[in-house]
């Protein structure tokens, strides 16, 4: 099933993404741009990644604003 229909972007494509690592929205978004065209998929993303976090902050995310660190 499609999570982001504007870059053909599957359930099964974000759930590979996050066992790699990628493990926030914006984490998906880098790997694949999905949520970064209309943000429709932005909370089915969230969902699909559940609670569990990341291990740790990148440096680029630990030095971002708090907008954008409370964006992930």
């Amino acid at each position: 099933m499609y999570v982001c229909s504007c870059f053909g972007i599957t359930e099964t494509q974000v759930k590979e993404h996050a066992a790699a690592g990628a493990c926030t929205p914006r984490r998906i978004a880098s790997v694949s741009k999905a949520g970064t065209d209309c943000g429709s998929c932005v909370r089915r993303i969230q969902s699909l990644l559940g609670r569990g976090g990341c291990p740790r902050l990148d440096a680029e995310e630990s030095t971002a604003p708090p907008a954008l660190r409370n964006a992930a």
